[in-house]
């Protein structure tokens, strides 16, 4: 029996919710003799949400927690009397990450804001627990090269990175051999395949897309996520970030990598092997599965997912991407062969630009419009350092607001 030491950075967010459904869960079957491992929570870390925060902490029994948002309200006797210790302000989780000990970092904070506590975890050698796939493509030159110096491993939470490691696991004997990230691509792969719901939009023709609702585009078919996700899921951009992840998790060219729409999201990744076969990974969409996997790995116990009842499964179906009606996924290949600050400038674009359309200000088209332009207009430079990415992105988001 094994205890393993957890930093949530996004503890309120939805993966960081879930997350923490999982320790319990986890820690409960250890208790019950039927988990080789338990999850003890140390540090969490949130943008403003307070009150929330400091609930988690109580039901957690952590005693350490960090908030970005230095101005955020918090009760001093009710903070006093927890013993609770506090870091505020930008930098906050990566004091947290970098202040208390743990053996895995869980990373959720959306978008780029937690790159640099994400950076950090690795320089320290700590596993993470990936859930921020901007990380990866903003700043996937520098992290990589930092978890293979170090030794940290890079375990996927994206259902479909998970799936691909499950694939490249079960393919080897060694098991923990393609752990992610792979210093080269993996022997008698040819190709990486990910799979999409296709959003809520996957029948729309063109225009009905170009005009499509705030309240449109956050009704995912499959997946319950935050605005930002669920929003990139209907344009596909989702999926565009997780084909850069993939290059940079698995050691893969953009050749090798693809996608292929599958609405009934039960397939999550598929992996074809030199000889011709394809190894699949299946589940019900959950994604307290691959937080499990990630948190407690190498063990593997029950989780709360629900099981595939194949009795009822009529159909799994699969189509390839339209990328007239979805052009984020042709902009992946692109920022994979350019290199240097082409992610950075990508996400940092994407980014501003869903925020654009979350306020009312620009239509859902607008966004791969202003994506792909700034990418045009502010090019590509040599990525060296933190510095460079955080230019790149005030760059990118100074474009988009110019329009």
């Amino acid at each position: 029996m094994s205890t393993r030491r957890v930093i949530i950075l996004g503890s309120t967010g939805s993966i960081g919710t879930q997350a923490i459904d999982v320790v319990r869960h986890v820690n409960t079957l250890h208790g019950e003799g039927r988990s080789e491992v338990r999850l003890e929570v140390v540090g969490i870390a949130v943008g403003k949400n307070v009150a929330l925060a400091m609930e988690q902490c109580r039901r957690l029994n952590c005693n350490e927690l960090a908030i970005a948002d230095a101005d955020a309200m918090i009760d001093a006797r009710a903070t006093n009397d927890s013993g609770v210790r506090i870091r505020r302000g930008a930098d906050a989780a990566e004091r947290l990450v970098r202040e208390v000990p743990c053996d895995v970092v869980l990373a959720a904070i959306v978008g780029s804001a937690g790159l640099a506590a994400t950076l950090a975890a690795v320089e320290l050698g700590r596993d993470v627990a990936l859930a921020n796939k901007e990380t990866l493509v903003a700043a996937g030159s520098l992290v990589v090269p930092a978890a293979l110096h170090s030794g940290s491993k890079l375990l996927p939470v994206d259902s479909e990175h998970a799936g691909v490691w499950q694939c490249l696991v079960g393919a080897h004997p060694a098991r923990d051999a393609w752990t992610p990230p792979l210093a080269s691509p993996p022997v008698g792969v040819s190709r990486v395949i990910l799979t999409a719901s296709g959003g809520p939009f996957r029948t729309w023709p063109r225009e009905r897309i170009e005009h499509a609702t705030r309240e449109e585009a956050l009704k995912h078919p499959t997946w319950s996520m935050g605005a930002k996700v669920t929003v990139d899921s209907a344009s596909l951009t989702n999926k565009a970030l997780e084909l850069i992840e993939a290059h940079w998790l698995f050691g893969l060219a953009g050749e090798r990598l693809s996608a292929v729409i599958h609405p009934q999201s039960i397939v999550h990744a598929l992996i074809e092997m030199a000889d011709g076969s394809v190894l699949a990974q299946l589940a019900m969409p959950d994604m307290r599965l691959p937080i499990q996997n990630a948190l407690a790995f190498p063990c593997r116990s029950a989780t709360p997912a629900r099981g595939i009842d194949f009795a009822t499964l009529r159909s799994l179906e699969f189509e390839n991407p339209d990328l007239e009606r979805f052009p984020a996924l042709g902009l992946a290949y692109d920022v994979i062969s350019a290199a240097g600050t082409a992610g950075a400038v990508f996400n940092a674009a994407n980014e501003a630009a869903v925020e654009l359309f979350l306020a009312g200000r620009i239509g859902f088209g607008q966004i791969g419009r202003h994506v792909a332009a700034t990418m045009s207009s502010v090019g590509v430079s040599p990525l060296r350092d933190l510095d460079d990415v955080r230019a790149a992105e005030s760059e990118a988001r100074r474009a988009v607001a110019r329009g």
